[in-house]
């Protein structure tokens, strides 16, 4: 921290310390702008340029389509390891032994099952509510049934949490998925392991035993890789920022996935299947909609083609694009809005309009592309979406409560009336 930064205003000149990262990136300090200027704060919309906190987390860089989980590139991870080790990875810094690993995926096991009571709650929504606010209501509900506070500073005590709270919110999730189904609920099986469970407790019919497409399995067990973490990102920042207050894991992990429920962040891969539908109701003429994407004064979109953060290829697309490719083949689905996808997909790798601009095919698109092949229902995606989340909610919560870092709170540039003089209601 030798750099110095230099503000000057209104004839003043006023130095903040410079931080360099283990990456490079630099950030200005500014915690104490305000205090050393008089009141002067920065102004920073969405906080696109501001950096929130320190984290060891996730590495991203949006300019170069780099993507790693505790210095692991997320390539090598999604080739070479399961889902659970690299949440194991993710939450407490370091790839598990075989005997770790073992631990973490038995006591997961061993705390899947859910308080009767909690069907109770479930019984009082509506058949046609939507899963992610089922999600959302269940999982703050844990809190009544695990009302002690976490002792963040015992080991123990903190492990116990995480996998209860890794193990909890699948079944919360499936059970979600029944309900809009109408479905009766399934339960974790100790035969299975975390993936194959997710799978049966959604798709088992209580008359018939489930045996696991180890294709499948395999595709939605990448697919979660590399949903788990991705920086400050809209519900990670809300975890970390409702955790900063001391609230709980699940109380915390619930407003995540609230967050993660818009349509401008979760719901992204649901979009993409809407679109390949209003594509199908209008004739399934394909090169229509490719011509209006190119049409700056025709206001539709592709969704699922670029992103806001990488400004090349998705590196999470790269790898999940075999996946999508596998499940297809896998499954041999007639399904008039897959070809459609795949259509568009062969457009958007091909066509220079597209391959110029870099609006190449997102995780989004292969996502919704392979939830769609599963036959998992468009209100299930965002659902997915936060069991991949999981375990980097987790972490970020963790890391934060760790470093002793302040309670959230941001400041704000009011643009509203001076002081006015009070009217009584007669005279108004």
């Amino acid at each position: 921290m030798s750099e110095i930064g230099v503000f000057e205003f209104q004839g003043k000149r006023y130095e903040f310390p410079v931080e360099i990262g283990s990456e490079n990136e630099i950030a200005i300090d500014i915690k104490k702008m305000r205090s050393s200027t008089g009141g002067i704060i920065t102004l920073d919309p969405g906080f696109k340029n501001t950096g929130s906190c320190k984290s060891a987390i996730t590495f991203l860089d949006g300019e170069k389509g780099v993507l790693r989980y505790r210095g692991y590139a997320l390539e090598d991870l999604a080739e070479n390891a399961k889902f659970l080790e690299v949440a194991y990875l993710v939450i407490f810094g370091e790839l598990p032994t075989k005997k770790e690993l073992d631990r973490f995926e038995n006591t997961i096991k061993s705390y899947t099952m859910l308080n009767e009571e909690m069907k109770d709650i479930l019984d009082g929504f509506p058949k046609n509510a939507h899963p992610m606010g089922i999600l959302s209501s269940l999982t703050g509900a844990l809190t009544a049934f695990n009302p002690h506070a976490v002792d963040i500073h015992n080991e123990e005590d903190m492990y116990e949490a995480i996998c209860k709270t890794m193990a909890k919110i699948p079944v919360i999730a499936a059970w979600a998925h029944s309900k809009n189904l109408g479905k009766p609920m399934n339960y974790a099986h100790n035969d299975y392991d975390y993936i194959e469970n997710i799978l049966q407790m959604m798709f088992m019919k209580r008359n018939e035993r489930y045996t696991t497409n180890k294709v499948v399995a395999e595709a939605l067990d990448k697919l979660l890789i590399l949903h788990i973490d991705h920086e400050q990102n809209c519900s990670t920042s809300t975890v970390r920022i409702v955790g900063s207050s001391h609230a709980g894991l699940f109380a915390s992990i619930s407003a995540g996935v609230s967050a993660l429920w818009g349509p401008l962040h979760g719901g992204a891969n649901q979009a993409v299947i809407e679109m390949l539908e209003k594509i199908i109701e209008d004739g399934g003429d394909v090169e229509k909609y490719i011509n209006k994407a190119k049409d700056k004064n025709d206001p539709f979109r592709l969704m699922g083609f670029g992103h806001r953060v990488y400004k090349n290829f998705d590196p999470r697309a790269l790898i999940i694009k075999k996946s999508a490719d596998a499940v297809l083949k896998e499954l041999d689905i007639d399904d008039p809005t897959l070809k459609v996808a795949k259509h568009l997909e062969e457009v958007a790798l091909n066509d220079p309009y597209f391959v110029d601009r870099k609006l190449f095919p997102n995780v989004d698109f292969y996502s919704g592309i392979i939830y769609r092949a599963l036959g998992i229902p468009l209100e299930m995606f965002t659902v997915m979406f936060a069991i991949g989340r999981l375990p980097g909610w987790i972490a970020q919560w963790r890391e934060m409560r760790l470093n002793g870092e302040l309670i959230g709170r941001p400041r704000q540039l009011y643009i509203g009336k001076n002081k006015r003089d009070f009217k009584p209601l007669e005279k108004r």
